[in-house]
């Protein structure tokens, strides 16, 4: 049953993005990184959000990545987020993402082994081929804090690295509505009703845009600091903007695992995974499952749970970075000191290469090419250009070596102290689509609950009669006509294999459980094609069970998304398959 919306102690985060495009444009609210992304100019893809919460400690944190269309005006937008309260604004770090966006991706791998047959070698080709600080505030604004007798109340008025944020109060979101226009925010009229609906629940509403004089190479994640335990996600305010099955990932970093408060909980029937093409479906899957009875839609699977350590910190930050070493430099060899950072190289085709999202956008801004130049002939023959360098927006260095530290530098800093001070790191996923968008996520951390890990390999023993049986993490076992398709089993209707809640500690209750249903089809598939193999009396083992009733907990994927889990109580199981191994590419699933 959906609930009503209530007021948490902590900030709910989230974002609607406003812009000027052409009539009839559907723009999504926020947006992903893709994993694995190469630095540079920052992408945009419209598909999904990605944010990281830090829990534990006196304050709440929260990491927001902020992306929207490159097609529309980037002067001409606001970006809004309910709050309880007025929390601290900084930079946030974008490499931050693309490290943790990489590094937990789930994964789908497949060995391949082979029976003895009379007409082949028994030899095996072993080898693998893979795929598979300091805040940015200005000086704020004299108005901060007071009111007049028509407008809202300005609770906080400042510069945060690229954007101007202000912080609005007031009972009626009438006089919030005028304030943004008159000072530059664009509106979307299909905002105000939700947005009164968090006012009417005392929520503040924040705002967002970018600065002048900066443009969407400048666009970082932004991170707000807050009292309270509580995280959430206001989807109600994103519905307004949002496409079918929008992609959404949750990050938290803390000292144990976490999960959804509100919404359900899926592990998915590895059944429906294409294992041999590498979960090549894995999203159409995913989407099915949290659509499933009891999960109705509002439901997250856990794609990762275990050590922080596993983000890759390079390009976070670099003791190197030294923001002073552009003071009082000749712009000349403002490059060439980027790449004694690390942070930059240029070279003669000319060819830039910028190891850092934001550090062409903080040329552009700081270093500006002349009318008529192409930008990356530019940096990379600095010197041909010195008497057309415009030394006012270079300000002898001061203005770019205090951007390099506030967007850069800090935000790196404190990104790898989180990795380093937080020890557990969680990562759900899910896709919703607007008429879902009805009550806002929680999230909280639980003990008690396994770790998920990020690779899932499964193994493909090949039969001297061209056929398989894929051996999966679990230890089931499921007969593959041909060998090299996925087959669709008869009967076999479920694409969840467990809903679930989950509480504060203890394990998950279950409200579905078809593992035992799931297991019958797939025994009797097997026994259709004559496998298990009859012994040598001439018996053919037989199997199978009863479908699980709501009150069924018995399964061997207890707590493990994506139905991938790797522990398994069948001695069948993936330890002790035939040493006759080869493994073959791993695939990501779609990010």
């Amino acid at each position: 049953m959906m609930r009503g919306a209530t007021k948490f102690a902590g900030v709910c985060v989230s974002a609607v993005l406003t812009a000027m495009t052409v009539p009839g444009r559907a723009e999504a609210c926020g947006g992903t990184f893709c994993d694995g992304a190469v630095p540079g100019p920052m992408p945009v893809d419209q598909t999904g959000e990605n944010v990281i919460f830090v829990m534990g400690g006196d304050k709440a944190e929260v990491h927001i990545q902020i992306s929207y269309d490159p097609n529309t005006n980037a002067n001409k937008f606001a970006w809004m987020i309910p709050l309880a309260s007025v929390p601290d604004f900084s930079v946030g770090s974008q490499p931050l993402f693309d490290r943790v966006l990489a590094s937990t991706v789930p994964t789908y791998d497949i060995t391949q082994s082979f029976e003895a047959c009379d007409f082949v070698t028994s030899t095996a080709d072993n080898a693998s081929s893979g795929l598979g600080g300091t805040t940015g505030d200005g000086d704020p604004d004299p108005s901060a804090g007071e009111s007049s007798d028509t407008g809202p109340e300005v609770l906080l008025n400042e510069t945060v690295g690229a954007f101007d944020v202000v912080v609005l109060q007031d009972t009626e979101l009438a006089p919030i509505q005028a304030w943004l226009e008159d000072n530059g925010y664009n509106w979307d009229p299909k905002a105000g009703p939700i947005l009164q609906q968090y006012l009417d629940e005392g929520n503040v509403i924040a705002a967002l845009k970018l600065t002048n004089g900066v443009g969407l190479e400048d666009i970082h994640p932004i991170t707000l600091r807050y009292d309270g335990l509580e995280t959430c996600f206001p989807l109600r305010l994103t519905r307004i903007a949002a496409i079918e099955d929008m992609e959404i990932r949750v990050f938290v970093l803390a000292s144990e695992r976490a999960a959804p408060t509100n919404f359900r909980h899926v592990l998915v029937n590895p059944l429906k995974l294409d294992w041999i093409n590498y979960a090549s479906n894995y999203k159409t899957v995913i989407t099915n499952a949290v659509d499933a009875m009891m999960a109705d839609g509002r439901a997250f699977v856990t794609e990762y749970a275990g050590t922080s350590s596993t983000v890759f910190q390079g390009g976070i930050f670099d003791n190197n970075w030294d923001e002073q070493a552009f003071v009082d430099l000749d712009p000349v060899q403002a490059v060439a000191t980027l790449g004694d950072q690390g942070l930059a190289l240029c070279i003669d085709e000319p060819s830039c290469t910028w190891n850092h999202p934001l550090i062409y956008g903080l040329l552009l801004e700081f270093l500006p090419p002349p009318d008529g130049v192409d930008p990356l002939t530019f940096y990379a023959y600095l010197g041909d250009y010195a008497d057309q360098i415009d030394l006012v927006k270079w300000n002898n260095g001061a203005e770019f070596s205090a951007a390099l530290l506030d967007r850069v530098i800090d935000p790196g800093m404190h990104a790898v102290d989180l990795l380093d001070t937080w020890p557990y790191l969680t990562r759900m996923y899910t896709l919703i689509s607007p008429g879902e968008m009805m009550e806002d996520p929680i999230f909280h951390l639980n003990p008690d609950l396994d770790d998920v890990p990020q690779l899932r390999v499964a193994n493909n023993y090949f039969l001297c009669d061209g056929d398989s049986v894929v051996t999966l993490p679990d230890g089931r076992e499921v007969y593959v006509p041909g060998g090299f398709t996925w087959p669709t089993i008869p009967n076999e209707m479920w694409w969840e294999e467990e809903v679930q809640t989950i509480g504060l500690k203890g394990a998950p209750m279950t409200l579905v459980n078809n593992t035992n249903a799931i297991t019958k089809v797939v025994t009797d598939w097997n026994l259709s094609h004559g496998w298990p193999r009859a012994d040598d009396t001439g018996n053919t083992p037989t199997g199978g069970g009863d479908s699980m009733t709501e009150t069924d907990t018995d399964s061997p994927l207890d707590d493990e998304p994506g139905a991938c889990g790797c522990r398994s109580n069948d001695p069948r199981g993936l330890w002790l398959m035939l040493p006759l191994l080869a493994l073959r590419r791993r695939r990501t699933t779609s990010l």
